[in-house]
């Protein structure tokens, strides 16, 4: 309880801030996800938070080819089919959670499953994924800066 009576908040879970910068064109978005793929390890769930046109699916493009997984000109968005599957053995599973309404459609896509094949899993709108499955966990949000510019944070969970 606070001094004035109120119920407390919980306490955030405790994250590890990996950057926050502020990228001037789509292509430093691509190469700042790049390098950030070097970073990472499966099993991880990678989730892109920000307004419609932040540089989500941009970023997804540095991300899936610093991973290896295809090269950035292969990566769209999965807005439609809700899932894209990259790396020939489902290394990486790219989801736009965008058309997602309710917690009964989230449940049919099976988003944990992916996570147990030791793959990266890329989450667009994944404040939509709550129940994220206990894994390594990478919460990107993105902010418009400017016409071109996004300011980018990224922190572990």
């Amino acid at each position: 309880m606070k001094r004035d009576g109120t119920a407390s908040s919980p306490s955030p879970p405790s994250s590890r801030l990996l950057l926050d910068t502020i990228t001037q064109s789509p292509e430093e978005t691509i190469q700042l996800a790049m390098d950030l793929a070097r970073q990472l390890s499966p099993p991880c769930l990678i989730l892109l938070e920000g307004e419609l046109g932040s540089g989500k699916t941009t970023f997804t493009k540095g991300l899936v080819a610093g991973l290896g997984a295809a090269r950035e000109d292969e990566v769209t968005s999965p807005t439609f089919a809700l899932v894209h599957e990259y790396g020939g053995k489902g290394r990486v599973f790219h989801v736009d959670l965008y058309r997602v309404e309710t917690p009964r459609e989230l449940q049919t896509l099976g988003l944990e499953d992916l996570l147990t094949r030791s793959a990266f899993e890329i989450v667009e709108w994944g404040e939509k994924f709550a129940r994220a499955p206990e894994v390594s966990r990478l919460r990107v949000r993105f902010e418009h800066a400017g016409p071109e510019a996004r300011r980018i944070i990224a922190e572990f969970s």
